[in-house]
Parts: structure tokens; sequence; C-alpha cells
């Protein structure tokens, strides 16, 4: 021989059954760890991204909020034209209360809708507990 080492004997790649469970077991783990931490991540960016989109929405609702004082306050200049001061304001006064009134009473009516009458739910807890009884009864 001129020095050099011998091949390594090749390793038997044949596993036993316990072994293969236990391979197994510890990719289902780690798989399970890596949809947990990918399940965190994506509502975090997804509450960041909300954020900056209310955030934003919420500055153009205050652009908008100072554009429509400017409005109402241009409207009770040109009517103050034909009418007293005190008249033309009052007017403008009074549209603007007539178009809080339509979007107030609409969110109104969608929020009593959106909450639970006690009477359904307890409706429904009766039904779950006579389904309940029926199946026990068999």
């Amino acid at each position: 021989m001129t020095g050099t080492t011998a091949p390594e004997p090749l390793r038997d790649e044949h596993h036993g059954v316990g072994e293969l469970v236990a391979q197994a077991g510890e990719q289902l783990s780690r798989l399970v760890r890596q949809e947990v931490a990918l399940a965190e991540q994506e509502p975090a960016e997804k509450g960041r991204r909300a954020g900056r989109g209310g955030g934003l929405l919420g500055a153009a609702g205050a652009v908008a909020y100072a554009g429509l004082l400017f409005l109402a306050a241009a409207a009770t200049a040109a009517l103050s034209l034909t009418l007293s001061s005190w008249a033309a304001a009052l007017v403008v006064t009074g549209v603007l209360f007539a178009l809080a009134a339509v979007p107030a009473a609409t969110g109104r009516a969608q929020l009593r809708r959106a909450a639970p009458t006690p009477e359904e739910a307890l409706g429904s807890v009766r039904t779950d507990v006579e389904q309940i009884k029926g199946r026990a009864h068999r």
C-alpha cells in the first residue's frame, strides 16, 4: 500500500421502524413549530398594514372635516349676501345637521342588528340542551 487509507465501509442505510417513527415525530414537531411561527407572523404584518391604513384614513378624515368647515363658512358667506348673517348661519347649520342624521340613523340600525338579543341566545342554548338530552337518552 502506498500510504492511502482504505475506503470507509458503506453504512447500512436501512433504518428500524422505531428510528423512522422517531424521525417522523421530530419532523412533524418541526413542521408544527414552523407553521405556528408563520401563523404568528401573518397577523402581525396584517396588523401593521391595517394600522398604517387606518392612520391614513384618519388623516384623510381630518382634512375632509376641515374642508367641510370651510365649505360651511363659504356657504354661510354666500347666503349672507341675500339673508342676514345669523339667518345664513342657521340655514347652513340646519343643512349640516340634516346631512349628519342620515349616517347616524344608518349606523344606529346597523348596531342594533349586530348585537344579538338575549332571546336569540337563549333560544340557541335551549336547542343545544334539547339536542344533548336527546342524544344522552339514546
